[in-house]
């Protein structure tokens, strides 16, 4: 990353701005802009998440906001109601409230004397699902977006469910923002009303799983703010990226294919977070990019920013299984639409353990099958990589010894895909509720094997995420399971491989009981979304700079951090574990003199093969300090289950100068349903 210090444009900055809501809560807002906006107004551009702009998100939003904002913009972070020093509780994500608030906030920044009267929106993650589902509802100044790793679908492809299964993701982040709705404001900006501000959030906060698992299928609440359900309501232009070692690698093509404004997509190697600080690399110049998105449509420069592909996406080479890299071997290619003119999904026949050649007959119609023990998944990584602890998945050798596998001969030249490959099967099961996860391996000549993609289906769910059904056991049936797109090449000599399982534990919640999956070979096959690697790759335009961004906020360290990723077997007791601990330490951000401290915990275990002992857990605790004032908050959740029902625990408690201050408990039961 470069730092630059020489903008076109002298800054600006006020730290705490307070912006009235209609219901008479003020929101916090972090302001930077150009010193010459108090007499030549400019554009305004918003970022709204959760997330703490005056101390956990600080260092992050200095290296961008201020960049932007030397670059002729006013740049907006304001903390949702209820986060950081914005008045009022956050009860959950995406509520109405949240996005009428955004409206307000946009409307309000349109008025203020030094903007010129055009706002934009970016974002990554949460940030970048507001600025999507906010362009939605067109407010009138809104004249663009910008965002990285974010969804068009929230109950399809989002960290809650993937294929009508239930995720592990869907615990880890109900007991992340668990902790970040109940942390308090800063007494240094709002003074003594900290503590009532405070005292309200604990009071009126509830464990966000509670309400998730409430959904289990695709209903209103999942439909509300899916720009899904109706790609025509988005009507300003739309620059939107992700990585492929991200979660959501899925909605840009998506956008692409569905939106008919001016839009552009961009897809690299990254995790989940944003292109210039991609891990694994190659980062690039995506400030630079972004600068020139708004200057082309908040100023009208004509830059010839929509020249060149529709879609730039990272083609990856291929590598040995790690569960984190530096950087990814590739080089980028170019697409003129979405779908692509260059790419041809082919459809390869599954036989007796081998992926046919594309119009070969199959060798027999025999069923071939599979019950899968509950260790297939201990290496499967995050739903969501963010490359820390290292969470991509590892060798899928063991995996696959408990799975149904397809392989392909030894490639005689170079294969790559470009998109969602998917799955056609013809089974049957043996339980009435059941699940298939595929995967899509790189297999080299020493026999390791890379996974590329996967997909997760709830067999209940085969004819749609409304309506799910029971299957009767031994009745066959035709099922689709899509993976997730990527773009991968496949060198010479090495083997693709297909793998079946009936449980992904723990990234996926298992099924209430053990399944036997029969998929009939001759009428089940593998379709590959297939790049010729001479096509043109389209990349007329100028190539991507260098990463770079204004200096970060200085930080003292003041306690060391600690990652792990464990994966652990007692062949006594037969449990087995995957713990994950992601604790910064303790941190002084030196410019307000703060310590804060963060800790997450993670814990999936289940005994032997016995489908009702797994259980997952998500603690947290959260630490703020300055002179005398000493405040943390801990959070713990427990999912379990039983064949019929889940049951959820929960704990939250607040210290003051370690002395708890609040604390309450939740032991609640949910139906499964079809799940």
């Amino acid at each position: 990353m470069r730092y630059v210090s020489n903008l076109p444009y002298a800054t600006t900055e006020e730290e705490h701005v307070a912006v009235p809501m209609s219901d008479g809560v003020r929101l916090s807002a972090r302001i930077w802009r150009p010193v010459s906006s108090d007499a030549e107004p400019v554009p305004a551009v918003l970022e709204y998440i959760p997330y703490r702009k005056r101390d956990l998100s600080s260092v992050r939003d200095s290296v961008h906001h201020p960049y932007i904002a030397g670059h002729g913009y006013a740049c907006v972070r304001v903390d949702l109601r209820g986060t950081g020093e914005s008045e009022g509780v956050l009860a959950d994500e995406y509520l109405e409230r949240e996005q009428s608030d955004a409206e307000e906030i946009l409307a309000w920044l349109s008025e203020q004397p030094w903007c010129d009267g055009s706002t934009g929106m970016m974002g990554i993650s949460w940030g970048a699902f507001a600025a999507l589902q906010v362009a939605a509802r067109r407010p009138p100044s809104l004249r663009a977006v910008v965002i990285a790793s974010f969804t068009d679908d929230r109950y399809a492809d989002d960290m809650h469910y993937m294929g009508g299964a239930l995720l592990s993701d869907n615990l880890a982040e109900a007991g992340t923002m668990f902790a970040y709705a109940t942390c308090p404001p800063d007494p240094a900006v709002v003074g003594e009303r900290w503590r009532e501000m405070w005292q309200e959030r604990l009071e009126n906060t509830r464990p966000w799983a509670l309400e998730w698992l409430r959904h289990q299928r695709r209903d209103a609440y999942w439909r509300h703010a899916s720009v899904c359900e109706d790609y025509q309501a988005v009507r300003c232009p739309v620059l939107a990226s992700s990585g492929w070692a991200d979660g959501y690698s899925n909605a840009v093509t998506r956008l692409l294919a569905n939106l008919d404004v001016p839009r552009k997509g961009l897809i690299g190697p990254w995790s989940h977070k944003y292109p210039h600080l991609g891990e694994p690399g190659p980062a690039i110049g995506y400030l630079q990019e972004v600068v020139a998105w708004w200057d082309h449509w908040l100023k009208g420069v004509d830059n010839g920013v929509m020249d060149g592909p529709m879609l730039r996406a990272w083609m990856q080479d291929s590598v040995p299984p790690s569960t984190s890299y530096e950087s990814r071997p590739g080089r980028w290619v170019g697409e003129p639409a979405w779908p692509s003119p260059h790419v041809r999904p082919t459809a390869h026949p599954l036989s007796r353990h081998r992926i046919g050649a594309p119009g070969e007959a199959a060798s027999g119609k025999d069923a071939l099958t599979v019950q899968s023990p509950l260790s297939v998944g201990q290496f499967a990584g995050k739903w969501a990589s963010y490359n820390a602890p290292p969470d991509l998945p590892y060798d899928q050798r063991e995996e696959d010894g408990g799975s149904l596998v397809f392989e392909t001969d030894a490639l005689t030249e170079r294969v790559e895909i470009l998109g969602s490959p998917t799955v056609e099967l013809d089974l049957s099961v043996s339980e009435p509720v059941a699940m298939v996860a595929a995967r899509l391996s790189d297999v080299a000549p020493d026999g390791s094997a890379t996974r590329v993609t996967y997909g997760l289906l709830n067999l209940t769910h085969r004819e749609g995420t409304g309506v799910p059904e029971p299957l009767e056991p031994g009745a066959r049936y035709r099922a689709t399971v899509q993976l997730n797109g990527v773009a991968q090449a496949f060198p010479p000599g090495h083997r693709i491989r297909l793998s079946l399982s009936t449980s992904y534990w723990p990234l996926a919640w298992a099924p209430p009981r053990p399944v036997l999956l029969s998929v009939y070979e001759g009428t089940s096959s593998l379709t590959l979304p297939l790049r010729p690697d001479d096509a043109p790759d389209g990349l007329s335009t100028r190539p991507f700079g260098e990463p770079e961004g204004t200096a970060p906020l200085t930080t003292t360290r003041l306690t060391p951090p600690e990652q792990r990723w464990e994966v652990t077997r007692d062949l006594v007791g037969y449990r087995s574990a995957l713990e994950i601990v992601k604790d910064r330490g303790m941190v002084r951000y030196d410019d307000i003199g703060l310590d804060v401290g963060l800790r997450a915990y993670e814990k999936y275990s289940a005994v032997a093969d016995d489908f009702t002992s797994v259980g997952g857990e998500s603690a947290w605790t959260m630490r703020f300090r300055r002179d005398d004032w000493d405040v943390r908050v801990e959070t713990r959740t427990e999912l379990t289950s039983s064949e019929t029902e889940f049951f959820i625990d929960a704990t939250l408690d607040g210290f003051e100068n370690d002395r708890r201050v609040f604390s309450r408990t939740w032991n609640e039961t949910l139906p499964r349903d079809h799940l």
